[in-house]
């Protein structure tokens, strides 16, 4: 149930009295849900005398609630511990003064994390981390000029790589207003502020949801892993992103199977450009008959594998 603020004025009838009973169930200290954002918000709304009422309605204890909305309320985060308290009133239907701006900073980024979360179907773990992130930059003022989406979507992707399953830039890019370069920004002045770190990410880290997207099977898969795991430990890739090498060891792999996938394809799910594929291939090609698992089940072999 949303709490909302307005008076009857025009309402008619049934509509009047339907309304006004909707408004007499709020009985004191009642907790009803303010706005669903991740699960964050809790109002308890106390009872303050004075009010005008509306006549002849009565609430469940048969006492007659105010007519102006004017509650002291409180609204509760309960995100990864967080605790704030957030004191508001709404005393006239027109007004914007419902919370501070600080406050309504905080919501409406939780609202953003919350959204782009939902895009790319991360867990609501990720989500609370994200915010508690969030929080822990404004309430430290620490990037001063920063767009809050920008640093909302930063704190999503340190989100994701601190809880182990990172996504790309180019992922949360996809599912957010900001640029890449924007958020890679905000990701290192955040880590920065808050001395906190992240995890390297690894080819290992995105094979996995890469091929489920790709629809290839579990050998195409364990053999991109191989292949993509050997390069980097024979120091054939160097300076290349995991992602990049990731790909390529997927491309590797299809090839090399009766699931080809073009580079296009591997391309647009990894977010990656069809060069940066091409550049970590080029590199792991001569070395092909050591990057191949031992068991692996070739359609085609690697001399007809393409070159670049």
């Amino acid at each position: 149930m949303v709490a909302r603020c307005g008076s009857d004025r025009g309402l008619k009838g049934g509509r009047r009295e339907h309304r006004a009973a909707r408004r007499a169930d709020c009985s004191p200290k009642m907790k009803i849900l303010l706005v669903a954002v991740a699960s964050l918000v809790v109002i308890e709304i106390e009872a303050h005398p004075g009010w005008s009422t509306y006549p002849g309605f009565q609430d469940r204890r048969g006492n007659n609630p105010g007519h102006g909305w004017g509650y002291p309320q409180r609204i509760e985060q309960q995100n990864n511990k967080l605790n704030t308290d957030i004191e508001w009133v709404c005393q006239n239907p027109r007004t914007n003064d419902i919370m501070s701006s600080s406050d309504r900073t905080l919501l409406n980024a939780f609202r953003e994390i919350n959204g782009m979360a939902d895009r790319i179907n991360l867990p609501k773990t990720i989500v609370d981390r994200a915010n508690t992130l969030f929080k822990q930059v404004h309430d430290g003022k620490n990037l001063k000029g920063r767009a809050n989406d920008a640093i909302a979507s930063a704190c999503l992707y340190i989100a994701c790589r601190q809880e182990g399953v990172p996504r790309t830039f180019k992922e949360i890019c996809a599912v957010s207003k900001i640029s890449k370069k924007e958020i890679g920004r905000c990701f290192k002045l955040i880590l920065k502020a808050l001395e906190t770190s992240v995890d390297l990410i690894t080819t290992g880290d995105f094979m996995s949801r890469f091929c489920s997207n790709l629809g290839l099977p579990n050998m195409v898969q364990r053999a991109a892993t191989h292949i993509a795991r050997k390069a980097v430990e024979i120091d054939i890739v160097p300076g290349r992103s995991p992602i990049s090498v990731a790909a390529a060891a997927i491309y590797m792999a299809s090839q090399a199977s009766e699931d080809k996938r073009s580079q296009k394809e591997i391309g647009d799910t990894a977010g990656v450009a069809d060069v940066t594929i091409r550049q970590s291939y080029k590199l792991m090609y001569p070395h092909a008959s050591q990057l191949f698992p031992e068991d692996f089940r070739f359609a085609t072999p690697i001399d007809q594998l393409p070159q670049m």
